[in-house]
């Protein structure tokens, strides 16, 4: 390792030199990438060599596969497609079972309001938001890899999926709508749900083929939080037609969300005041009981189930009063007892649906991946992207079989499962971490008792209720916009990614929201790699560290040296700014030579250059584009004058140079393992043409 340091001055004639080494006594002999591979790595194979390795790569790669057919693959791939298998033999039953039934139990008790209302934003009956909270958590216990995950109907997916079922599904201009025909028309609906379901499901079992789970890197943290943020917008403004009791039909596609204020104002005089009366009673509940959750989470053994008593105390009050018939208010009507017939939706739909079925299975990975990332992390284990979308792929697909509506995690239930299962009395005294891989089976039960029992005593809620159900829980994600000034602080371009999806799903819709921010957030990485800069190195005294020149340390450079380092991936991209910024340090014009740029003082005198080391360690990949554009570079390097190294190339990137003709321009010794070795033989090169004055830059 070479460099340049004390000296501010080079040496006179007949003085010793002491660019070598920092101490002026040689550590070894600079390593090129190919005497680096003759001492620590193998030897060129011969082609036929080459031939043979791929050939017994071919040969293991099938004996992998054999085995995987064999008794003990086909149990390791049993173990890893049903994680219980793994986990259950090791479950400490006296210790975990408590806080999974306590967290079970009570997640179980606000899937069911949650269930029904959710339902009626999907533009079905209530019934199916509880089948929809049933089956799918039943499956993703067997099939899921996130111990603190809850999943069930979610708010975000019911209004896609309402918006996509009320275009396929219009309700009649008439609106009055006799008994049969209405039930044909929920019939028709359900069908279209379902339909989306197994859409949805469908294309999440191809990705998982196609073993596709870095997709949710794809949808980074601001897009998913603007669009969860602007979806419980328009949740808020999509029901105030319930709480108002205003029979307005429902607004779809771009600028949904100010048709429907505009509606609602329009006739707001007709509004219903007992619904009024029952909306205002219900979040003046609601609200309260949520913010006490979250302010006593540590305090509370559990939280209060606000949700369910607001639902027994609606429904007692509407039936001694008669509300339904003296005061038209709307309800839930009967709700049929067990389980629908498992019916395979209609494929003749599919088609129609396609478009629709992409975002919500794209939303459904990234939300529940990214929950689940969170209490991974926190919780101190590690789950599979790609089995994540093995279970909720199945989990859609077999539960559109009973006619349930696109599912996922949920935001405000997995809080509730955490909290639930983590401060029970029991937990706290043994201080055991919260597990809750049963939870999910209590959760079952309690739909599962509302399914088979207690279905008729809620026929008397009133709908609006639901609707308030609804707003309360949106509380988290009107809350995410609290963080946009720390992200703001962070990171100016999140902030923007941010907004645009916000501005994109409020004003546009959901669908159309969640392009818009993808597309924006990939244009913006592009554009950072474009605007990347070439910084010209240049060592650090008493080091053997180069740095940028522009910053603020003793920096020495050696006149007719150039160290260059490009941070950025080298592609089709990026080829452009590339050439221009070696032309404009090295002074190659198609003319001719000219001046090179200095990032020293006004006042330095730019030398010629006659060697440039490229530091290629930030150019994690190049294409053919890239890699012809360096090729093109050595070539006007050679033409004029300037020697060309290359420095610290992956293999990768190495490899691309290699294939697109590098090698016919440059030799094996003008590549090399680090920037010091590449600017120790420039220093060679340099004092065997006589030495120049050094140039210090503080």
């Amino acid at each position: 390792m070479s460099g340049l340091l004390g000296a501010r001055t080079c040496p006179g004639p007949g003085e010793a030199s002491d660019l070598k080494s920092p101490r002026g006594a040689r550590f070894r002999e600079p390593l090129t990438e190919a005497r680096f591979q003759q001492l620590f790595g193998d030897a060129e194979q011969e082609p036929e060599l080459l031939a043979e390795s791929r050939l017994s790569l071919l040969c293991r790669l099938w004996r992998r596969r054999a085995r995987a057919c064999s008794g003990p693959g086909a149990w390791r791939l049993l173990l890893a497609r049903l994680p219980p298998l793994r986990w259950l033999p090791h479950y400490r039953w006296r210790a975990w079972l408590l806080g999974d039934a306590v967290a079970g139990v009570t997640v179980g008790i606000v899937h069911v309001p949650q269930g029904m209302a959710f339902a009626l934003l999907t533009s079905v009956p209530p019934v199916f938001g509880l089948y929809t909270s049933f089956f799918p958590v039943l499956i993703y216990t067997l099939l899921g890899t996130g111990r603190h995950l809850s999943t069930g109907t979610f708010a975000v997916l019911s209004l896609m999926t309402g918006s996509a079922v009320e275009r396929l599904v219009p309700e009649p201009l008439g609106g009055n709508l006799s008994g049969i025909e209405r039930e044909q028309l929920d019939a028709q609906r359900v069908g279209a749900a379902a339909a989306m379901a197994f859409g949805s499901g469908a294309l999440m079992l191809g990705m998982f083929a196609l073993q596709l789970g870095v997709l949710s890197t794809f949808l980074s943290e601001p897009v998913v939080k603007a669009l969860t943020s602007g979806a419980a917008l328009h949740v808020l403004v999509s029901q105030l037609p319930s709480l108002l009791g205003l029979p307005l039909p429902r607004q779809i596609g771009c600028f949904a969300l100010f048709k429907t204020l505009a509606a609602v104002l329009t006739a707001l005089p007709r509004s219903n005041p007992a619904e009024l009366t029952i909306s205002a009673l219900s979040l003046a509940l609601l609200v309260p009981v949520k913010e006490l959750n979250v302010r006593f989470r540590d305090r509370l053994p559990t939280p209060i189930p606000g949700e369910i008593v607001m639902v027994l105390l609606a429904s007692v009050l509407c039936f001694t009063s008669s509300l339904d018939t003296r005061y038209n208010v709307q309800i839930v009507g009967l709700l049929p007892g067990g389980f629908p017939r498992p019916l395979l939706p209609n494929l003749a739909e599919l088609p129609r649906i396609v478009a629709d079925s992409l975002p919500v299975a794209l939303v459904t990975f990234a939300v529940s991946a990214s929950l689940a990332s969170i209490y991974a992390d926190k919780y101190s284990y590690t789950i599979d992207s790609n089995q994540e979308l093995l279970a909720h792929g199945v989990s859609n697909l077999i539960s559109s079989l009973f006619s349930c509506f696109p599912n996922s995690a949920t935001l405000a239930t997995t809080s509730l499962l955490v909290d639930a299962g983590g401060n029970t009395q029991l937990l706290r005294l043994r201080s055991t971490p919260p597990t809750l891989q049963l939870a999910g089976l209590f959760s079952c039960a309690v739909v599962l008792s509302v399914l088979l029992w207690l279905g008729p005593f809620f026929y008397y809620l009133p709908k609006a209720v639901l609707a308030c159900i609804n707003i309360s829980s949106m509380r988290q994600m009107f809350f995410q916009m609290q963080e946009l000034p720390q992200l703001w602080r962070i990171s100016r371009v999140d902030f923007a990614v941010w907004m645009v999806t916000w501005v994109a799903v409020v004003t546009l819709s959901v669908d159309l929201g969640l392009a818009v921010g993808v597309v924006f957030s990939m244009m913006t990485v592009v554009c950072r790699t474009q605007r990347v800069q070439c910084l010209a190195l240049g060592l650090a005294e008493g080091t053997e560290l180069y740095r940028p020149l522009r910053e603020r340390h003793k920096l020495l450079q050696v006149p007719g040296l150039c160290i260059l380092s490009y941070p950025t991936p080298l592609y089709f991209g990026t080829r452009g700014q590339f050439r221009r910024t070696l032309e404009r340090h090295l002074g190659l014009r198609e003319g001719g030579k000219e001046t090179p740029k200095t990032d020293g003082p006004p006042d330095a005198v730019a030398e010629p250059i006659r060697v440039v080391v490229l530091d290629c360690s930030g150019i994690t990949f190049a294409d053919a584009a890239g890699a012809r554009e360096v090729v093109q570079l050595s070539r006007r390097c050679r033409d004029a004058g300037i020697h060309l190294l290359l420095a610290q190339c992956n293999a990768s990137v190495l490899g691309t140079l290699t294939q697109a003709g590098l090698l016919d321009r440059v030799t094996p010794e003008q590549l090399f393992v680090s920037v010091q070795d590449a600017a120790a033989h420039a220093l060679e090169r340099l004092e065997s043409a006589g030495p120049k004055s050094c140039t210090v830059w503080v």
